[in-house]
């Protein structure tokens, strides 16, 4: 398939600048194969996509409005935070730079398990949604507190057993199995058996019906 088509893939450099905004040009049949990110704008969670990347700055497909200016926090998986500020927007996209130059050595590194025994994690959102959890026989309804593509934490009634195969229907969205990883009095964690599609779960975010 790429033979015929144009590749766009997250670039990574060790330059102490921040990249500069894209060339407007035409581009006819784009296949996208970006980094998923998560930026942090007054505590509040949004995925974006990460187009190339500086041990300066970043360049990122954004969904919301950012203005130069705004302090921002960058988070590559939960355990990678980087402060920052957006420097310029041009249509959807923004760049960032970081207040201190990174080691992109080690942002590449992505160990299977960290110094302090966590497994990382894909960039989650805070979320309040509804959905059902069907576990065996029985579908409860439960809450949504959090979600990457990768998993979720939901809040239910009743306690699920670690170790539960599942299935997870949140409202507007395609079931989801997956297995329960952790369970704390009403919260447990579900890692999904294959990653929600980016754009999927970006249009399910988006969504305020």
């Amino acid at each position: 398939m790429f033979a015929d088509d144009h590749v766009v893939e997250t670039s990574f450099s060790t330059s102490g600048r921040a990249p500069e905004p894209p060339e407007r040009r035409q581009r006819d049949r784009i296949v996208t194969i970006l980094r998923v990110g998560t930026l942090i704008v007054d505590g509040h969670r949004e995925l974006c996509l990460i187009r190339n990347m500086s041990a300066g700055g970043l360049m990122a497909h954004v969904y919301s409005a950012l203005q130069p200016g705004r302090d921002v926090i960058v988070e590559l998986k939960t355990s990678q935070q980087i402060k920052g500020r957006v420097i310029w927007v041009r249509d959807d996209n923004a760049g960032i730079a970081f207040d201190q130059p990174v080691d992109i050595t080690a942002m590449l590194a992505n160990p299977a398990v960290l110094d302090n025994g966590w497994r990382p994690r894909m960039p989650r959102v805070e979320v309040d949604r509804l959905a059902t959890l069907r576990v065996g026989a029985t579908t409860h309804w439960v809450q949504i507190r959090d979600i990457s593509q990768g998993g979720v934490k939901i809040e239910c009634e009743q306690p699920i057993e670690i170790g539960s195969p599942v299935v997870l229907t949140p409202e507007h969205l395609d079931p989801v199995a997956g297995t329960v990883r952790w369970q704390h009095d009403a919260a447990c964690g579900i890692a999904f058996n294959q990653p929600i599609p980016f754009d999927q779960l970006i249009n399910w975010l988006q969504r305020t019906d």
